[in-house]
């Protein structure tokens, strides 16, 4: 006899499992501690299987029977209710473990060794301010590439076009792991480039070389500390990036060989990186020395539970109280070095060697950290020679420090 939301109701539990049918291999079993679930009995090839469909009263009778019809009609056309109701779990377990979010973790833990930190930090606070929300919790297989592109455009309304490319590039990486790692089979962001608007790159601000003279003597009349000016110079000086400059340590500097040392680790490209140092360099290293030599690092902050070294924007801060806000930051220094040095002659090669920028090809990049760096020592002492040329004489130079 069928069942009726009466008769279920009056169902009481005993010592051991009931069970009451419905019709159609459809049954309730109630155990001992009053639960009722609802399950069908059926046959595939000669044997007897069960599915169970859920818990009365949160499945209902009605639904139950619904769930009976729709695993009778999957055995009418060659299924199993059971075998397919595993599949879709295993495919609901892959879904929320590939996620487009807990991929993009798992590709940026993998590459975060050849980032610097903080290079690494931005990357991944940009996914989860811009990306994140509308497609971290979304299955990476199922994301097409008109929701990539409506994530975009809303990062280019704010004019961040530049901002917009950029998670472009990183979402393409992204899927490119995916594929390789056989979580998705096409990249849904390779072929969007076209349908960003165009990015102008725009540059750090720099100088001009016949406005440096006139920078020099604002170094030396600025308000500031020993330390502080003694780091706006040797950045000047040798055109690095201002965190390998930041982080740099004591044991780093050559004093023999006239060389700063950069470790891979410090470096935005993750490659060592050896800067000549020129007369003027060590110079003020040595004026440093007395000033930070106590500490493992060149310049050290004076809040060292927070931080071990000297803030990011500290240069910049200095810049502006200079007068030069917008004209140049501590960044602009390689630009301006680039410019004239390539004006007086020197060779390309040797001034990208310099600069630092990345090598392409990874055969000769294991190698380039010393290379041209005879010319390289001889050019780095013309650029000190030409900035002390333009600067205060040696005489305004003492009074301005005293």
């Amino acid at each position: 006899m069928a069942l009726t939301e009466i008769a279920i109701k009056a169902l009481k539990p005993s010592s051991k499992e009931q069970k009451v049918y419905d019709g159609g291999g459809l049954y309730l079993a109630v155990t001992p501690s009053g639960t009722k679930t609802w399950r069908f009995k059926y046959r595939v090839l000669g044997q007897e299987k069960k599915l169970t469909l859920g818990v009365y009263p949160l499945v209902t009778l009605k639904e139950a029977r619904l769930k009976r019809d729709v695993a009778r009609k999957q055995i009418s056309e060659g299924g199993d209710p059971a075998l397919e109701k595993k599949a879709k779990k295993r495919l609901a377990a892959f879904n929320s473990a590939n996620t487009f979010k807990a991929i993009a973790e798992e590709w940026h833990e993998l590459n975060k060794s050849k980032w610097t930190e903080r290079h690494g930090e931005v990357l991944l606070r940009r996914l989860d301010l811009h990306v994140f929300p509308a497609l971290g919790n979304r299955p990476i297989k199922d994301i097409r590439p008109i929701e990539i592109l409506e994530v975009l455009r809303r990062v280019e309304k704010r004019r961040a076009t530049h901002l917009a490319h950029r998670l472009l590039q990183v979402c393409k990486l992204i899927f490119r792991y995916a594929i390789v790692t056989e979580r998705v089979e096409y990249n849904a962001a390779a072929d969007l480039n076209g349908a960003l608007m165009p990015h102008k790159e725009k540059h750090h601000p720099t100088l001009k070389a016949k406005e440096l003279p006139r920078f020099l003597q604002a170094i030396e009349t600025v308000e500031t500390t020993d330390q502080n000016r003694l780091a706006l110079k040797l950045l000047l000086l040798t055109f690095m990036r201002q965190g390998e400059l930041r982080h740099s340590k004591w044991e780093e500097i050559n004093w023999e060989a006239m060389e700063w040392h950069i470790p891979a680790e410090h470096t935005k490209m993750r490659d060592a990186h050896i800067v000549p140092l020129p007369e003027q360099s060590i110079a003020l290293l040595k004026e440093l020395k007395k000033l930070t030599g106590w500490s493992e690092y060149l310049f050290p902050t004076q809040q060292r539970q927070k931080n071990a070294v000297m803030s990011e924007n500290t240069i910049n801060v200095i810049i502006k109280r200079m007068g030069y806000e917008g004209q140049i930051v501590g960044h602009g220094f390689r630009a301006l070095a680039s410019t004239i040095l390539n004006e007086q002659g020197f060779r390309a090669d040797v001034i990208e060697r310099q600069l630092a920028h990345k090598e392409r090809n990874k055969v000769r990049a294991a190698y380039n950290r010393a290379e041209y760096l005879p010319e390289r020592h001889k050019m780095m002492q013309w650029w000190a020679d030409h900035i002390y040329a333009n600067g205060p004489s040696h005489e305004q130079e003492t009074k301005a420090n005293v």
